[in-house]
C-alpha cells in the first residue's frame, strides 16, 4: 500500500514540475498568435488542478493508510472516524503517529492554495528560461552562417 501511495505522490509531483515544460512546447509548436498569454492561462489553470488532485490526494492516501493499518475506526458514540492504537501492530506504532500527525493540522484545500502560490512561478521561470536560450541558439546560429559564408 506504501508502494502504491508514494508512486502516485512521484507521479503527481514530477506533473507538477514538468507540466509547464509540456504546455510551453505545445503552445510553441501551435500557431497561437499570443504566446504568452497563452502558454501563462494554460499553464495557471493545470497547475491549479494538478495542485488540488496533490493537495486531496495527500489527505486521502494517509486516511487510506491508517485504515490500512487499522488505527483508523468508526466511533458511533460520536458518529465519525477517530484514530485509534487498539488494533495497530506494535511495529507500526509509530507510523500511525505520524500519519494522524499529517492529518491534524489545515485541510487539504489551504494545502492545494499554498502548493499552487508556490508553484506557480515555475511557469514565469520556465518561460524566461526558454526565450533565453532561444535567443542564444539564434545567436550562435547567425555565427555559423556568417562563418560559412
Amino acid at each position: 500500500m506504501e508502494i502504491i501511495v508514494t508512486t502516485i505522490n512521484t507521479l503527481l509531483l514530477l506533473g507538477l514540475i514538468f507540466s509547464p515544460i509540456i504546455i510551453l512546447r505545445f503552445v510553441n509548436k501551435s500557431n497561437i498568435q499570443f504566446n504568452f498569454i497563452s502558454y501563462f492561462t494554460i499553464g495557471l489553470v493545470v497547475t491549479a488542478i494538478i495542485s488540488l488532485i496533490f493537495a486531496w490526494w495527500s489527505d486521502t492516501s494517509s486516511i487510506i493508510l491508517l485504515k490500512h493499518y487499522d488505527g483508523y475506526v468508526f466511533n458511533p458514540d460520536s458518529n465519525s472516524f477517530q484514530v485509534s492504537y487498539e488494533k495497530v501492530l506494535s511495529e507500526n506504532i509509530d507510523r500511525v503517529k505520524s500519519l494522524e500527525m499529517k492529518i491534524m493540522g489545515i485541510g487539504w484545500t489551504l494545502k492545494a492554495i499554498f502548493m499552487f502560490v508556490c508553484f506557480s512561478p515555475i511557469l514565469l521561470a520556465v518561460y524566461f528560461l526558454n526565450n533565453l536560450l532561444d535567443k542564444i541558439r539564434k545567436k550562435k546560429n547567425s555565427k555559423i552562417l556568417k562563418e560559412q559564408i
